[in-house]
């Protein structure tokens, strides 16, 4: 893959990548499409990464088809896709890694305390190994976005990062590879998450500013669902992702649910 990547910049080629890890469904394939608005070159990673999922995750449960992934990835327009094993990207001596200071303590980081570290460092090993232009995130891992763009500023990578909106399903649930793990039920206690998040942004367009007030109210509507446990709802700055008392300007709110044994993640900036 270096080896092609160096070839194709010696061409001249400007190279847009998509990091995934496979099972790709279309809020993938939206990824992909914006990348082949800005490359010669298409190339995506498929690689469920060790390091980011801890002792009591899904591991080895995490859905996997790579010939499916392949044929959906050449159907719009991928180039390259990139399937190394996981041998091949941490030899058995492997130790170094990437931890961002404040950025991964916040929302998803107390619950789940060595996944930003595995992210940051398999990206940073992708970004080495690929040498992109231009890298695509989705908006859907609103703080793995941030930190991709702080890591890319502090360690002065010569990237673009672009992100791309949440892709949703037509009843409104945020796509995601962990939708699968879902039964009926559970499926249809997961729109909680999107109908709480348009009921603050309904909220906040009605001139309601309160973060307490916000979150209590999209508390109420998620447990108000069977199968349901919070993990988080936080009402927060965008850049940073502190925690914020009043609705001033553009402000993310964030959660995290379990639906069942399924962790859900799910996403809007509220604007007053």
């Amino acid at each position: 893959m270096q080896q092609e990547s160096t070839r194709l910049l010696q061409a001249g080629k400007t190279i847009a990548f998509v990091p995934t890890m496979g099972y790709l469904h279309e809020g993938h394939l939206a990824l992909m499409r914006e990348g082949r608005k800005h490359g010669d070159v298409l190339v995506i990673s498929i690689f469920v990464n060790p390091t980011q999922f801890g002792p009591a995750e899904d591991l080895q449960a995490y859905p996997r088809d790579l010939d499916r992934d392949v044929s959906l990835a050449e159907s719009v327009g991928v180039d390259i896709v990139f399937a190394p094993e996981p041998e091949a990207m941490y030899e058995k001596a492997y130790q170094t890694y990437v931890d961002l200071e404040v950025l991964s303590g916040y929302l998803c980081g107390p619950s789940r305390p060595s996944h930003f570290r595995g992210v940051a460092s398999v990206v940073t090993k992708l970004f080495n190994i690929v040498k992109p232009h231009i890298a695509i995130f989705g908006e859907k891992d609103y703080q793995q976005l941030t930190i991709i763009r702080r890591m890319v500023q502090d360690l002065n990578f010569d990237i673009r990062i672009i992100g791309v909106p949440i892709v949703r399903e037509p009843d409104g649930l945020a796509m995601s590879s962990r939708n699968t793990y879902l039964s009926e039920d559970e499926r249809h206690s997961a729109l909680s998450l999107f109908q709480s998040l348009k009921q603050a942004e309904e909220s906040v367009a009605k001139g309601t500013r309160d973060a307490k007030q916000l979150i209590h109210a999209a508390s109420e509507l998620i447990l108000s669902s069977p199968h349901t446990k919070i993990d988080y709802v936080s009402v927060c700055d965008p850049e940073t992702l502190e925690d914020v008392d009043r609705v001033e300007g553009p402000t993310l709110m964030a959660l995290a649910v379990w639906v069942g044994k399924t962790r859900l993640i799910d996403n809007v900036i509220l604007k007053p």
